[in-house]
């Protein structure tokens, strides 16, 4: 069959209208002939009624394909296991690989995982109650335990036959894992090593050792970077003896970049992108508490504009700058911040944690001082008081300096009490950023006052 793409949304009607018309051979014919995740892309758009319609006009396997691309959250899957019979939904989760099944059942309410459990093949259920033990975010969550293995003291010849009794059950087939009578990991193959060598040719003699794996208990975003920096499709995930128990295709590795991001992205932005809803009121009640945070932070502001407010009365010229500096400050330690957070993902020695907060120092230096002498320049042309473009470039100069090195030092610490660095939101950079300026830039108006009184 030659599967083929949505072209409209006409098409995508018409495939549901043969849905709510009940003519199941018309739907199952064109439904079925869309690539899979065209599939996933109408089924999420589904309602209950036409849901139910589905799961008697397609076999387990086949809606099992459409959990296996899904998009939607693990949590709608689970509820949508609920409207399944029991029996139908085990056929299901049996047939899809067991890492996706494992996502969705860990939101399945603990009486239907139980029902599942007792219903699914013991060996089905066996692999699922281990995964769903390992811990979030860890090699063991992400893993699958569908992949091949062979022997090494086995000839190319039957090494194929095991592949191909087994290429329909595993998520992938092009690396082929070599294990030991312990089913400890001793080598790996590739599908190519074994079809560019001869029938009778040992697996022991052309496998490939050492071979890189990772723990299962090694975390999700680690793994990801080890299989971007070797460019693997797939890295075998091994016990504490060493044991081959699964493997993390690349797949998943991009799902987990896609979370990762998200959630950096949502640390910077101070909110849960991922959990907004069209519901105002909830929304609200997931961004207040850190707007309220960072509304008390920006008093600080306010209280030391209030302690400097004689100089303000004695030079109201002042406050003109103030939204101008604490603007440059904020920006540069919100950059500071979003490269130190990338740059502390991607080295774990003390050593380098050093190398960043010197580069952001210098890069403050550097940018601290270009920007300093140009609104110094055109402060003083403007006002006729160069005088004054002194004070507003190099409070600029420092504030500057100080941002990138507060931008850098903060992920560091949060990381050292072992909280993710990415929660550290824009939001917070900005506001210390806006205290630090102003007290630079107040405390040398206070020294060069004189120059500019009365203006």
């Amino acid at each position: 069959m030659v599967e083929k793409q949505i072209e409209s949304e006409e098409e995508i009607n018409a495939i549901l209208n043969l849905l709510n018309q009940q003519k199941a051979h018309d739907f199952r014919e064109q439904y079925l002939d869309l690539h899979v995740y065209e599939q996933a892309q109408i089924f999420a758009e589904m309602d209950y009624i036409q849901r139910s319609r589905l799961y008697r006009y397609l076999t387990p396997e086949e809606v099992g394909e459409i959990f296996n691309v899904s998009e939607e959250e693990p949590v709608v899957l689970a509820n949508y296991f609920e409207e399944m019979t029991p029996r139908y939904a085990v056929q299901v989760i049996n047939s899809m690989y067991t890492d996706n099944a494992v996502d969705i059942l860990a939101y399945a309410k603990k009486k239907n995982l139980v029902k599942y459990m007792k219903l699914l093949p013991e060996e089905s259920a066996t692999e699922i109650r281990e995964m769903l033990h390992y811990e979030d975010k860890t090699a063991g969550a992400i893993m699958s335990t569908e992949y091949v293995d062979i022997v090494g003291n086995q000839t190319v010849r039957s090494a194929m036959h095991v592949i191909k009794s087994e290429a329909l059950e595993a998520e992938t087939i092009y690396y082929v894992y070599v294990i030991d009578d312990e089913e400890k990991l001793i080598g790996v193959l590739t599908l190519r090593d074994l079809l560019t060598n001869d029938d009778d040719t040992m697996i022991s003699d052309i496998m490939n050792t050492p071979v890189m794996s990772v723990e299962v208990s090694e975390d999700q975003e680690e793994v990801a970077q080890t299989i971007r920096d070797y460019n693997f499709l797939a890295i075998p995930v091994t016990d504490y003896d060493d044991k081959l128990i699964g493997i993390i295709n690349v797949d998943d590795i991009i799902d987990v970049i896609d979370e990762e991001s998200s959630e950096d992205y949502s640390g910077l932005a101070g909110v849960d992108t991922e959990q907004v809803t069209i519901n105002p009121f909830e929304n609200a009640k997931k961004r207040l508490p850190s707007l309220t945070v960072m509304l008390l932070l920006g008093l600080l502001t306010v209280l030391l504009v209030s302690h400097f407010e004689y100089l303000l009365n004695q030079a109201t010229i002042l406050a003109v700058f103030i939204s101008t500096i604490t603007g440059a400050s904020g920006n540069a330690g919100t950059q500071s911040l979003a490269v130190a957070i990338k740059r502390i993902a991607n080295n774990d020695d003390d050593e380098s944690r050093l190398k960043i907060m010197v580069n952001e120092i210098l890069t403050g230096i550097l940018i601290g001082g270009v920007t300093g002498i140009i609104i110094w320049i055109l402060v003083g042309a403007w006002k006729a008081n160069f005088v004054l473009g002194f004070v507003v470039g190099i409070a600029m100069f420092f504030a500057i300096i100080i941002a990138n090195l507060v931008g850098c030092l903060i992920p560091m610490i949060m990381e050292k009490f072992n909280v993710d660095p990415s929660v550290a939101s824009g939001a917070l950079i900005s506001t210390l950023s806006d205290v630090t300026s102003l007290l630079i830039y107040f405390l040398f108006a206070q020294m060069f006052l004189q120059f500019f009184i009365g203006q």
